[in-house]
Formats: structure tokens, C-alpha cells, sequence
């Protein structure tokens, strides 16, 4: 999930890249079935990977696609906004496919509960399954997230435009009442009672994707906002927060890390209502605060971070490809599935550490040759636009050249009535009344 296509169009953020790649890092770490699973989930707090990575995204989409606004007219930025949609919808049909052939046949060749569960719906129902897959409808799990990044993106450019030319208020404040419906199951209400009106029940309600749309849109419009407002300003300046707002945000971050850390990643275990104050999917409120804590802590030592960590080279390469790395740790962690089981199966600890080394050379690998892909068609292009204005160069100088040319000059016929009498001129033989032979 990423704009890294547009993304080439300006001066790439080091920083951004950086953290998109640290979000990819974490995903795999839990992703992936072995034993460090559970302990690299959530590690700041009762805060997850998947609310970086789509911050980001909708941060830096927000300030790519406003300056090609800018730069080359909004119509380009709305055919951008949809080809890159249109390119992450292929990434999901492929993985779909993957899925349901290669996964799902070693998994039911080596029996793995991990695996059989996990595709419990399409297993009984293939067909179903696939078409409304393809339609984005049904969501497995783990690759329920493009889908609701597809919608996202096919919506951002109604949202830019309308931020724009009137402003971001009324669209932050539909976002917020959205979100709060979300936290009251809106969606499942509409969801029976559209079955009860049509009598239509294509699939389970949870089988459309663990994410609630409603709940989720509000990081993505909030990210938009802040990159296109960014973009839109001359000369930005860096956001500088209030001494009691940054020490708020640390001593909550400090307290829900604590707390992560020695209770686990279920915040209240004997407690479960509780629990739903913190809840991933609807990005619950207590999960919100936590989120907004620690991207205030981001922004506020983030400027003072980059001036003195060195940077690390691979985790940019793999934040600038985010989309065919966040691709491929998919295809691993369904693999992964598929041949070895959950994390939880009983083996040595040097296989898991083998897993993820492996995994982690592959991502790095799959990164560099999308970059390298992506160098190699930028200067194709360029040097076919290179070659495009020299030929019309050419073309407009000969047309200049033609149009200064001074015109050429056409005799007309002349009479012979109209030339002058020339005196001693010799007769021709019809004016002497003799012919040539004669």
C-alpha cells in the first residue's frame, strides 16, 4: 500500500520511507507464523503497524497527487489517483489467485488447520467465493486491506478537490461523524438491512474483510488532509506543538507501552468488554488516543531524529517499494502457512529465525529489483519524451523556415499578340506563305 509510482514524480522524503519500511518490517514480524510473532505485535503500545502504514500512505498521497494537481492540472491527478488503483486492484486479484490455487492446494496436501481455517468460506463456497473476491466483496483474511485501500484511493480524488476549492472542514467533520458510527456497528445494520429489503445474502457479514471501512476512512482523510494542505502551502514550516500537549502524548505512550508490555496484547484478559475500548477494527477510541499520542511524539522529535540516527539504506529501499514488498511478504506469510503451520507448532528456534531471515532477504531483494524496474522505465520514457520533442522541434523549425522562404516566382503564358514588334526579326516560313519543303 503506497504511492511510490507517483511518488517518483518528486523529491523523495528519506524520512517517510524510512518509517513506511519500518511499518513493513513489523507487519512481516507478525505476519509471519513463528515464534516472535506475538511479541513484535503492537510493540509501541496498543497500536498496530497497519495504523502507520495507512497514515503514511494517505499522508504522502495527499502531497504527491496535490502537487501534480498543481504542476499538471486536476484532470492528470484524477486519471493518476485511478491507474494507481486500478494497479493495486491487479496486485489483489493476483494474490486472490495465489491464494486459492497455491496455498489453498498445500494446504489441504499437508493438512494444515492453519491454512483450511483461514479459507473456511471459500472452501465451501469456490465459486462464490472467487467472483466476489474479484468484486472485492469477499475479503480473506490478510488480504483484506487493498480492498479497502482500493476504495480509499478511488475516493481521494472527490476529497482533494473538494479540500482544494473549498476547504477541509466539511470533510473532516463527515469523516468524524463516520467514524463515530462505525464505533456502534453501522455497518452491520446496513448490512441486514439490505438483506432484509432484497432478501440478497451474498456472503456472511464476516466474511467482507476484518476492517471496518467507516472506522479506517477516518486515518486516511485525516493523512490526505495533512499531506495536501502541506503540499498547498508555499513555504510550510514545521508544526510546532504545545509544551503540554507533547508531555500529555508522552505519558500516554509511556503508559500503554508499560502496559502492552507486561499485561500482553489484550489489554483487559478477564475483561473483554473492556477490550473493545481498544479494538483494531473499529479503531476504537482508547486505540485512537494511543495512535494520536504517539503521532504527536513522531512529529514533534522526528525533525531532532533524522538529524542524528543514521539512516538505514534497506529499510528505505523497502518503504520506497512499499506496494510489491507489502505484496510479497503476503505471498511468504501465506506460504509460510501453508507448509509449516502457526507459529504456535512445536519446533526449533533456529527454523524461525531461518524463516525470517529468508523472508526479510526476499523482501529486500523483491524491493531493489522494483526500483531498478522502475529506474529503468523512467529513463526509457525520458528518452522517448527526449526523442518526441526533438522530432516536433525539427518539424516546427522546417515549418518556420518554409514560412520565411520567399515564394517562387511562375511565369504566365504570354500571347504572341502581346509581345513587341522586333525589327529584323527573322520570319518564320508560315508568315513567307512557303512551306519547309516548298
Amino acid at each position: 500500500m503506497d504511492v511510490d509510482g507517483p511518488g517518483k514524480l518528486m523529491n523523495r522524503r528519506w524520512d517517510l520511507d524510512a518509517l513506511r519500511g519500518l511499518m513493513l518490517v513489523l507487519m512481516t514480524l507478525t505476519h509471519l507464523p513463528t515464534r516472535f510473532s506475538d511479541p513484535a505485535g503492537q510493540p509501541f503500545g496498543f497500536v498496530s503497524a497497519a495504523e502507520g502504514f495507512v497514515m503514511l500512505s494517505a499522508y504522502m498521497a495527499g502531497m504527491v497527487y496535490t502537487t501534480r494537481a498543481v504542476r499538471e492540472g486536476e484532470p492528470v491527478m484524477q486519471e493518476a489517483f485511478f491507474k494507481r488503483a486500478l494497479k493495486i486492484y491487479g496486485c489483489q486479484a493476483a494474490l486472490l489467485l495465489f491464494l486459492f490455487t497455491v496455498v489453498a492446494g498445500i494446504g489441504l496436501f499437508t493438512r494444515q488447520d492453519a491454512v483450511t481455517n483461514l479459507l473456511t468460506y471459500y472452501l465451501e463456497h469456490p465459486l462464490t467465493a472467487f467472483f466476489s473476491g474479484l468484486l472485492l466483496i469477499y475479503s480473506p483474511p490478510l488480504l483484506d486491506i487493498l480492498p479497502m485501500y482500493i476504495l480509499l484511493m478511488l475516493a481521494s480524488p472527490l476529497l482533494l478537490l473538494h479540500g482544494l476549492h473549498r476547504g477541509w472542514l466539511g470533510i473532516m467533520v463527515v469523516s468524524v461523524l463516520l467514524w463515530v458510527a462505525s464505533q456502534f456497528d453501522v455497518t452491520l445494520a446496513l448490512y441486514n438491512g439490505f438483506v432484509a429489503a432484497t432478501g440478497l445474502k451474498i456472503i456472511p457479514f464476516s466474511e467482507l474483510g476484518a476492517f471496518e471501512l467507516l472506522a479506517w476512512q477516518f486515518l486516511w482523510v485525516l493523512g490526505l488532509w495533512m499531506g495536501s494542505t502541506r503540499a498547498a502551502s508555499k513555504h510550510p514550516e514545521p508544526i510546532r506543538f504545545p509544551r503540554w500537549l507533547v508531555e500529555t502524548a508522552m505519558i500516554i505512550a509511556i503508559t500503554c507501552f508499560v502496559w502492552r508490555h507486561v499485561i500482553g496484547q489484550t489489554p483487559f484478559p478477564e475483561m473483554p468488554v473492556g477490550n473493545l475500548m481498544f479494538d483494531k477494527w473499529h479503531l476504537a477510541p482508547l486505540r485512537l488516543i494511543n495512535f494520536f499520542a504517539l503521532l504527536v511524539l513522531t512529529m514533534h522529535f522526528g525533525p531532532w531524529l533524522t538529524s542524528r540516527l543514521p539512516r538505514i539504506k534497506a529499510m528505505e529501499t523497502m518503504g520506497s517499494a512499499s506496494l510489491p514488498v507489502f505484496c510479497a511478504h503476503l505471498v511468504l506469510a501465506l506460504l509460510a502457512l501453508a507448509v509449516l503451520g502457526d507459529g504456535r507448532a512445536p519446533r526449533p528456534v533456529w527454523i524461525d529465525i531461518a524463516i525470517l531471515v529468508v523472508g526479510f532477504a526476499a523482501l529486500y531483494g523483491v524491493a531493489w529489483s522494483s526500483l531498478q524496474f522502475d529506474r529503468r522505465t523512467a529513463a526509457l520514457r525520458k528518452r522517448m519524451a527526449a526523442r518526441r520533442t526533438l522530432v516536433l522541434t525539427e518539424w516546427r523549425t522546417q515549418r518556420r523556415r518554409d514560412r520565411r522562404r520567399p515564394p517562387i516566382a511562375v511565369r504566365s503564358p504570354v500571347s504572341a499578340s502581346s509581345l513587341p514588334a522586333l525589327q529584323g526579326a527573322p520570319r518564320s516560313p508560315s508568315s513567307t506563305g512557303h512551306s519547309p519543303g516548298g
